[in-house]
C-alpha cells in the first residue's frame, strides 16, 4: 500500500508541476502580447506627429 501511495503522490506533484508551467507559460504570452500592443501604440502615435509642428508662428493676422 506504501508504495501505492508514493506512485499517487508522485502523479500528483508531477501533474501540479504541469499545470504550473502552463500558467507560467500562459501568462508570459500575455506579457508578450500586451507588450507587442504598447509598442504599436506607441509607434502609431509618434508617427502622426508633424515634425514641423510647432516650428513657426503665424503673427500677420
Amino acid at each position: 500500500m506504501d508504495l501505492t501511495m508514493d506512485i499517487a503522490q508522485m502523479s500528483v506533484g508531477m501533474h501540479q508541476a504541469q499545470a504550473q508551467q502552463s500558467l507560467g507559460i500562459a501568462v508570459a504570452k500575455l506579457a508578450m502580447d500586451s507588450g507587442k500592443e504598447a509598442l504599436e501604440l506607441i509607434e502609431e502615435t509618434t508617427a502622426s506627429l508633424d515634425p514641423s509642428l510647432g516650428n513657426s508662428i503665424d503673427v500677420s493676422a
